[in-house]
């Protein structure tokens, strides 16, 4: 698989770029709307084809790419159905699967910091990608969009640490450096 972990200093953001080798189709988790022409740089260096951007959590301080991208791919955007947003092309539930070439990720539901939040984890359980729903040495905030600790506090545990000891976790902010 190929793989690239990019980063905005600007909004603290991670960006995941992950492609099938035989295949060369792609998939973007969290684009940033000011590193589109970055991203589309990469694809091109790497010979993907771009084919879905994934969004972990849609609110206003997380401004995705993702519009921008489908204008000048055509891959489709995918979010959770909870997310409240309108104009994606996939509209993901708990369970859904995005696919790229052979390889997929999973939508897991992990509301709390959102209604909407979503986990993507990799076919093979190695890696997840987990937004705003843990962060490095902490989660995201609950006071706001049906935020809600509780309901965090149970889908961290029962859709993250329920993972194997060697999935390899991607949050969606560095905020602490």
């Amino acid at each position: 698989m190929i793989f690239r972990q990019l980063f905005d200093p600007q909004s603290s953001t991670y960006t995941y770029i992950l492609g099938d080798e035989a295949s060369r189709q792609a998939i973007i988790i969290d684009p940033v709307f000011e590193q589109v022409r970055r991203e589309l740089a990469l694809l091109e260096e790497l010979g993907l084809t771009l084919v879905a951007t994934l969004d972990t959590h849609v609110h206003a301080d997380h401004v995705t790419g993702a519009w921008l991208l489908k204008a000048q791919t055509g891959a489709r955007i995918a979010l959770s159905a909870k997310s409240g947003a309108k104009g994606a092309d996939l509209y993901l539930q708990h369970g859904d699967r995005v696919s790229f070439g052979k390889r997929y990720v999973e939508a897991r539901a992990t509301p709390g910091h959102t209604e909407g939040c979503t986990t993507f984890v990799l076919d093979d359980l190695s890696a997840a990608f987990t937004g705003d729903a843990l962060l490095i040495r902490g989660c995201g905030r609950t006071d706001f969009q049906r935020g809600s600790p509780s309901e965090l506090y149970r889908s961290i545990h029962a859709q993250i640490f329920s993972l194997p000891d060697n999935c390899a976790i991607y949050p969606g902010h560095d905020y602490a450096g």
